[in-house]
């Protein structure tokens, strides 16, 4: 189980380099090609570095915000690194299915946003989140459906994938406490277990 973990671990790792080295090296070749003129313009390369910074910087919270909470309310026992085991349908969970997720299909953008590229804000980025939201459609949520069984159907017919509610993008923003002995305790009462093993990222 640890073996197949960390082999899906790598194979993840893996498609973000390909995602985004890939997207920056091809964007860059067609911009060269399209938009020579925006690709040396420097009011351009500063306006979307700035916002690069400002969409990494809402990554990062998120990821951050949602990692800290699946470990405090979806792991019991010893559990390998970013592995949970519980069901966690409350909170961040119950405005969306995949908040962490949410915040990773930004990811391209931002390194899109950094790197100045037209082609790769414009086309490759939002491709490149077209799929990982397939791939979570395709893989990650017949796993957990596997894996948490009616548990996760049930789950799935009350909360959506995503959701652009102001009150659901607020608690994707709030700080969350970090694990601790105390919260380890206090998860194993929640009735509501789970959450997939398998996040992207």
């Amino acid at each position: 189980m640890k073996s197949s973990s960390q082999s899906s671990m790598r194979l993840r790792l893996f498609t973000w380099v390909v995602m985004l080295l890939g997207g920056a090296a091809l964007g860059i070749a067609l911009d060269l090609r399209w938009f020579p003129r925006l690709w040396r313009s420097v009011p351009f390369h500063i306006a979307a570095f700035v916002l690069g910074v400002a969409v990494l910087r809402f990554v990062l919270v998120v990821s951050r915000n949602t990692g800290r909470f699946l470990a405090r309310l979806g792991r019991e026992g010893d559990l390998p690194r970013m592995e949970t085991n519980k069901l966690v349908t409350e909170g961040l969970y119950g405005c969306m299915r995949h908040p962490m997720h949410f915040g990773l299909l930004f990811f391209p953008w931002a390194a899109a946003l950094l790197l100045g590229s037209p082609t790769f804000i414009t086309i490759i980025a939002p491709l490149e989140m077209l799929f990982m939201v397939v791939m979570i459609k395709a893989f990650e949520e017949p796993e957990a459906i596997r894996k948490f069984g009616d548990a996760y159907r049930e789950y799935m017919r009350r909360v959506p994938m995503f959701s652009l509610r102001p009150a659901c993008l607020r608690k994707l923003l709030e700080p969350q406490p970090r694990k601790t002995a105390d919260s380890a305790d206090s998860a194993e009462k929640h009735p509501q277990i789970s959450q997939m093993s398998t996040d992207w990222g």
